[in-house]
């Protein structure tokens, strides 16, 4: 999560060859990257990524190549806080957005970064009336993914900020998400969508968050899944490392394809690859994982439906 490493993963990412469609455009007053594949027949899913503090929109372009060439429309707006050029919504209306020490998550409320979540909304609004991608798009199948703080921000939007929540969201892809406020808040609950979340066995700020007893997975409501991934380290995410890139573009698409694109699950959502540490699931698919599952009123996670469909 520090400056320094994010401001290299910038220049990694502007250094890497653009693929798959990649365009750089302006939305609803933002800097956006999309990414989309023209031999995707009819109207497509949408995936919209949220980068990491003083991130990119571009920063884990591999991953978004993946998506396009999966038949996804992409986009990757440049938050307030983006540290490459753009910088997003910088100088738009509505004044500085309020930030809390990451190290103090019991002081963040709803009002943290929330100029993130008005970014995400005010660009799919954006979207619904743009007439480049007003009949490409399919909105009964739209998904969020986010890295770092893009992770806490698309939580946010699940429903860990009732007031954030933003409607007709199939799933989220939360990688290596800040998770640590929902904790303190224990708003976890009001997530309403299947997540992924991914973690490393080197990301040693986010991960033990996200696995630990009581943490956030344990307190996200199935359908869920919690994917670890051997040596990977908080960047791995990003076009800085090639660390587990086959892996994590594996189960993402998976998890993206079944809840999103209603196909049926890949074997991959409950078994580990032997670059895989972790695989813990509790959904219709069965469940995973030590301790006891964590479903409504004590369901059994394998006659749950799928929320979010």
């Amino acid at each position: 999560m520090n400056v320094p490493a994010l401001v290299v993963v910038l220049l990694a990412a502007a250094a890497g060859v653009a693929d798959a469609g990649e365009r750089q455009l302006q939305i609803a007053g933002l800097s956006v990257t999309t990414w989309s594949s023209d031999a995707a027949p009819g109207p497509q899913p949408v995936i919209v990524f949220s980068h990491g503090l003083h991130g990119c929109g571009t920063q884990s372009r591999f991953l978004m190549e993946a998506f396009a060439s999966a038949g996804y429309l992409v986009f990757a707006p440049n938050h307030r806080d983006a540290g490459c050029g753009g910088r997003g919504s910088r100088g738009r209306s509505g004044g500085a957005s309020v930030t809390a020490p990451l190290g103090k998550p019991a002081q963040w409320t709803s009002a943290t970064y929330r100029d993130r979540a008005d970014d995400i909304a005010r660009l799919v609004g954006g979207l619904r009336g743009d007439d480049r991608y007003r009949e490409r798009v399919d909105w009964a199948r739209l998904a969020l993914a986010g890295h770092s703080l893009g992770g806490y921000t698309v939580l946010g939007l699940a429903g860990a900020w009732p007031d954030w929540k933003l409607a007709g969201v199939k799933a989220v892809l939360a990688l290596s998400p800040y998770s640590q406020p929902f904790q303190s808040q224990n708003t976890l609950a009001g997530v309403s969508v299947p997540v992924m979340y991914q973690g490393g066995t080197l990301d040693v700020g986010i991960t033990p968050w996200l696995r630990k007893a009581q943490g956030t997975y344990d307190q996200t409501p199935p359908p869920k899944y919690f994917v670890e991934f051997k040596a990977a380290g908080h960047l791995a995410w990003t076009n800085l490392t090639a660390t587990a890139h086959e892996s994590i573009v594996k189960y993402s698409l998976a998890f993206m394809n079944h809840y999103v694109k209603g196909q049926a699950p890949e074997a991959v959502l409950t078994q580990a690859r032997a670059d895989v540490s972790a695989l813990r699931y509790a959904s219709e698919l069965g469940f995973s994982g030590p301790g006891k599952a964590s479903g409504r009123n004590g369901t059994p996670p394998r006659t749950l439906g799928r929320r979010g469909r």
